[in-house]
């Protein structure tokens, strides 16, 4: 390992990084691999700032001849010990192209951007417009690429400068694109993904799949985009996703080496801490994988912990589907939150139109942003099934998810919602249900929730957003279950307290339902405690030492955003 302890976050560019002896833990290796893999087109997804485009600008420097006789940089790191290598640097064509930077609100900002990007690419190579190179149309196109050309030329414009550089060069192209799907979340949030997946269909299969001059291809990002629409033009991409072994030790820090660099900064006492926040993803068979930004942000706070990685984006579609979605996903991040794990299908071709109906596809995202980690895979039946078990990632990742649901109560909202908590613990029923109507009032719009049991937005993904709730706010003091089995029936949510001589709660949700003979509020309160007492929710709680003068039954009878409490 080649560590250096001046840090620097947010420099990308890897001989600005070497140059200026920055912190950098050698993943030069990752070269040699990806070199003699023989793949045509590879695309390796990764969660953000995990070291993609420091790993891409890498790349770019060792092949690129721009950056011929600049052996320099690599000295001292693994890939200058392999002769062979040493042959190979900075003699090829290379294009380096990043899409980072485009999240645009609508299709036509979005082309625009992405013409702006090609355009600063054939600004860069001018100098191909010297002597006889290009004939007259080659360059009247060459002088049409610019911010806002159509669609269509611009398309096709990264393979035509490919085309260039080889008659340039004598030698078929490099071609490196970092970040490729940054425009397509956009596109997605913002309601414009067919035009977007035409597109870049199209973008792709020329720069990727139709092109004669291109020697290899890299592509990089956070999620793989479903073959069906994305890659539907590329033939056979050697894609790489977080549970592939190829590349694995490449993107992110391993424990040895962020133990080492802890011990060259000094601060090796706090090893097991900052395992304990920051250790957690698993590329393959590669576990304990740390993130490079929170722990290179640890070091140069010399030993401060926060929540770095997680505070680094807005987190704004797994916000909103977390917060929008079921109640089986509000349900499992119930467990979550409380350190336990589920098993799933996942699929890692993120099909974005499955997002909001599909929670096999939630997760799936989610794993491949990095808050979920994998921690067993199995194979179940006749089809021989893959079945993860998941958790969440670390302590940084709950923090952060924690800080999400409380979100969720902001305001003042937020303040009544400290109001109802605390007004439970005290047995204040008076002040539960003017405290539960004002939460209500202010956040049911929010959950997507419904007036009607069969209403398709279903009121309970409110409920069960209230009870996540529950989760971040009594975690310390409370087990918080919902909807399992005790007695002779499943129950809502139900408040078991650590200490064992404290109070334990079991609650009711039920919506106002006429189709039951229900005219008021109260019937349907009555109905909640009916059930509670058929179905002896209490047995668990029986079960485990509570008597019954330690338990609270609640029944909440909701209509619309009208709530009562008894």
């Amino acid at each position: 390992m080649g560590s250096r302890v001046v840090v620097n976050l947010g420099v990308q560019q890897f001989d600005k990084v070497i140059e200026e002896k920055k912190f950098y833990i050698d993943k030069t290796g990752f070269i040699k691999e990806w070199w003699e893999t023989g793949a045509d087109v590879t695309i390796i997804t990764r969660p953000r700032r995990f070291g993609k485009t420091l790993n891409m600008s890498m790349t770019e420097c060792f092949f690129s001849n721009r950056y011929a006789g600049r052996g320099d940089l690599f000295e001292g790191l693994s890939i200058w010990e392999e002769a062979a290598y040493r042959n190979l640097q900075g003699t090829f064509p290379v294009i380096f192209l990043s899409f980072a930077g485009i999240e645009a609100g609508g299709y036509e900002d979005m082309a625009y951007m992405i013409s702006d990007e090609i355009a600063k690419l054939y600004g860069e190579n001018r100098y191909l417009l010297e002597g006889t190179l290009l004939n007259k149309s080659e360059r009247e196109y060459f002088e049409h690429i610019k911010p806002g050309m159509e669609g269509r030329m611009a398309a096709g414009a990264i393979r035509r400068m490919a085309g260039f550089m080889q008659r340039y060069y004598g030698k078929n192209v490099i071609i490196i694109l970092d970040e490729y799907d940054t425009p397509m979340q956009a596109a997605w949030l913002s309601g414009y993904w067919e035009e977007a997946v035409s597109f870049f269909c199209t973008l792709f299969g020329s720069t990727f799949k139709n092109n004669p001059y291109l020697s290899k291809g890299l592509i990089t990002g956070i999620t793989r985009v479903a073959k069906e629409s994305i890659f539907s033009s590329m033939n056979n991409p050697d894609v790489i996703t977080t549970t592939s072994n190829e590349y694995a030790r490449y993107f992110g820090f391993l424990e040895e080496e962020v133990f080492a660099a802890l011990d060259e900064a000094g601060l090796g006492s706090e090893r097991q801490s900052v395992k304990k926040w920051y250790d957690g993803f698993t590329f393959g068979k590669y576990t304990d994988i740390y993130n490079p930004w929170s722990i290179a942000s640890f070091l140069r706070k010399n030993g401060e912990y926060d929540a770095y990685w997680t505070n680094t984006s807005s987190n704004e579609l797994i916000n909103s589907l977390v917060k929008k979605g079921n109640s089986d996903i509000k349900q499992t991040m119930e467990i979550l939150l409380q350190g336990g794990s589920f098993e799933t299908e996942l699929d890692e071709q993120i099909a974005f139109h499955q997002l909001d109906g599909d929670v096999h596809a939630v997760w799936s995202l989610l794993l491949a942003t990095g808050y979920l980690r994998v921690g067993q895979v199995l194979r179940v039946g006749e089809q021989k099934t893959k079945l993860y078990t998941v958790s969440l990632t670390n302590m940084e990742v709950r923090n952060m998810f924690a800080k999400m649901i409380r979100g969720w109560f902001h305001g003042s909202a937020g303040g009544y919602y400290n109001e109802f908590i605390h007004a439970l613990l005290n047995d204040n029923v008076r002040k539960m249900n003017t405290f539960m109507n004002k939460v209500a009032l202010n956040t049911f719009n929010s959950f997507d929730s419904g007036n009607k049991p069969s209403n398709q937005t279903e009121p309970e993904r409110f409920y069960h957003g209230f009870v996540l709730g529950m989760v971040v706010s009594l975690a310390d003091t409370y087990k918080v279950r919902s909807n399992r089995e005790s007695g002779y029936g499943r129950y809502d949510v139900m408040l078991e307290p650590l200490d064992k001589k404290g109070k334990a709660f079991i609650f009711e949700f039920k919506v106002l339902d006429t189709d039951e003979d229900e005219q008021t509020l109260e019937d349907t309160l009555a109905n909640a405690h009916i059930q509670i007492n058929e179905k002896q929710y209490e047995a668990e709680l029986a079960a485990a030492g509570f008597g019954r003068e330690q338990i609270r039954k609640y029944g909440f009878a909701f209509q619309g955003k009208t709530c009562l409490i008894g």
